[in-house]
């Protein structure tokens, strides 16, 4: 259970303020962007983030449980169907807060909030492909490791001398 934020709220009430940020969703799922103030984009964050799994996992009950926030059903159609499959991939951070200049008439901080559906860059997609591999590589070398144990003594023996020897080399160069 999250635990209660301190201070003021956004509002007045915690019954006003579930409604302000369940409106804030709904906006950025319809618009993908939005311009608001730094305290409410923050507070919004995490329950944008929280609705996006959600709507990753795709399935009856996450339907349901975006439904208890964002009442349009066709802004829920909306992340499920475009924007879920846009972040498949993406481990978390589905959202990017830039902060901009203060507002004109009371000098509130204001900040965009935004859906990022931009996919993975060159290097996360490499990092990802490098560890796909390794994962795959890793039961073939466990099979490798059990056929040596089977061989000979002989032949296991001198094919750790040579790897050594070749690995003293290397690290001489």
């Amino acid at each position: 259970m999250p635990t209660p934020t301190k201070g003021p709220r956004l509002g007045g009430g915690p019954a006003h303020e579930r409604l302000i940020l369940a409106n804030l969703a709904t906006q950025l799922f319809e618009h993908k962007r939005i311009t608001t103030t730094e305290a409410k984009a923050k507070r919004l964050r995490p329950l944008a983030e929280r609705l996006v799994t959600f709507a990753k996992r795709g399935d009856l009950h996450a339907r349901r449980r975006v439904l208890t926030v964002v009442k349009d059903k066709s802004v829920v159609h909306t992340l499920f169907t475009e924007i879920a499959p846009a972040v498949a991939e993406r481990q978390g951070g589905y959202t990017r807060i830039t902060k901009i200049g203060p507002r004109k008439g009371d000098n509130a901080p204001m900040a965009v909030i935004e859906l990022v559906l931009e996919p993975l860059s060159p290097k996360q997609a490499v990092v990802k492909e490098a560890t796909k591999a390794t994962a795959k590589a890793a039961p073939k070398a466990e099979k490798k490791d059990a056929k040596v144990e089977e061989a000979p003594a002989a032949e296991s023996t001198e094919a750790p001398a040579e790897e050594t020897a070749t690995e003293g080399d290397a690290d001489k160069a």
